[in-house]
């Protein structure tokens, strides 16, 4: 079965670096993306061998620890062979962190944004889909 894109949805908890020390914490993040994204999904999917776009927006409850960057590797790591087949289809990356204080108004947020903006504890909204250009056009 193909996917219907976009694709969203929410991981709780704090991020794990691709560089944490901790094997262990690297490899429960991953489970935990794909658990996540495995909601939204139809049961006997395929992944996707097209262009993709991937949004990660991070809602920390306090500053972030780290550099915001080191965020995209894990889940980019954790969608391929589940929603594509490799993250190299990947072209197109937005990341970005809204630390309290830092806030932002979303014009016309998605249920999915919007869940995330309503949370009181750390999440990341991931958003995945098959158009790398529609936000330039």
């Amino acid at each position: 079965m193909e996917l219907a894109f976009p694709i969203e949805f929410l991981v709780a908890g704090i991020p794990v670096s691709a560089g944490a020390t901790r094997p262990k914490s690297r490899t429960e993040w991953k489970a935990r993306v794909k658990a996540a994204s495995t909601v939204v999904l139809p049961d006997g999917h395929w992944a996707s061998k097209g262009r993709m776009a991937v949004t990660l927006y991070y809602f920390p409850t306090a500053p972030m620890q780290g550099d915001v960057d080191n965020i995209i590797k894990l889940v980019l790591d954790a969608l391929s062979r589940h929603i594509y087949v490799d993250d190299s289809q990947v072209e197109r990356i937005v990341v970005q962190k809204f630390e309290p204080g830092n806030g932002f108004g979303f014009r016309s947020p998605s249920t999915t944004l919007g869940e995330a903006l309503d949370r009181e504890e750390p999440v990341l909204y991931v958003r995945v889909s098959d158009d790398p250009l529609e936000d330039l056009k």
